[in-house]
């Protein structure tokens, strides 16, 4: 199955009220098949709204937004979502969340057990399909809805800050797992974070997102070759990234000290 490809063209986004409140304005943005986008920006920003509106879960109140070349009117086919809070269902076998999809869609789950035990193997959860989330951290349950989210072979993965709520130490696992998982499955990959090293060490372009409401201050290509270890966030390359994206918080008014001194603030 060939990746998705995604097109906004001046996205807006208001909800109704008195006032009404603008979360998106000209969102004009092209996400080109296989490949992996961050959307970076302060909490409040549109970033999740954007993501929301390219799963179908949220109407645009103008523009376009297209996947595969149709306008998005619902969810489209063969999208993923992972959202921050792993929502497996307790009383499941983490081989039973991961098939849920497959139950949903009314789809023969015999064709799909073979799928789930690679995606088992690729998340290192071979030994724990016949397990419950209750009886695994978080890192493993969160790998598990990466699992579930696959399962139907999306061409398109959306992931909603899916790390926010895990240490850092476990968070810096997750990064390299989510990377060799992506290496392996090559879709489509538009991924919501807070975090200014995450968004970088991750994507191939990180879209910063300023306050609300929510416009492109800026898109960075992250020219580091692949697959990237952790430890690429320790050389000079990797920090001309980060300082740059620091700057254009700085100028936002969103970190009020010199940029190259701070640290991540808000976008931490």
């Amino acid at each position: 199955m060939s990746a998705s490809t995604i097109s906004a063209k001046n996205v807006g986004k208001v909800y109704g009220g008195e006032p009404p409140l603008t979360a998106l304005d000209g969102i004009s943005l092209d996400i080109r098949p296989g490949e992996f986008v961050s959307i970076l920006g302060p909490s409040g920003c549109g970033k999740s709204t954007f993501l929301r509106c390219i799963a179908g879960l949220e109407e645009i109140s103008s523009g376009s937004l297209k996947a595969d070349g149709r306008d998005i009117a619902g969810p489209p086919d063969h999208v993923g979502m992972v959202f921050q809070r792993d929502a497996l269902l307790e009383w499941r076998t983490i081989e039973r969340n991961i098939m849920l999809p497959i139950e949903f869609a009314k789809k023969p789950l015999a064709n799909y057990r073979q799928a789930m035990r690679e995606l088992l193997a690729l998340a290192g959860l071979t030994d724990f399909g016949g397990k419950y989330p209750r009886q695994l951290s978080g890192g493993m349950r969160q790998r598990a809805a990466i699992c579930r989210a696959l399962i139907d072979q999306p061409s398109l993965l959306l992931m909603d800050e899916p790390f926010g709520a895990l240490d850092a130490l476990t968070r810096d696992q997750m990064n390299a797992e989510l990377q060799r998982i992506w290496l392996e499955t090559r879709n489509t990959v538009v991924f919501v974070t807070h975090g200014i090293a995450e968004a970088v060490y991750l994507a191939d372009r990180v879209v910063v997102l300023s306050p609300r409401p929510g416009r492109i201050a800026d898109i960075i290509e992250v020219d580091l070759p692949r697959p990237r270890k952790l430890a690429v966030r320790e050389t000079p390359e990797f920090g001309r990234y980060t300082h740059r994206i620091r700057a254009l918080f700085h100028d936002m008014g969103l970190i009020h000290e010199e940029p190259g001194k701070v640290d991540e603030g808000v976008a931490a």
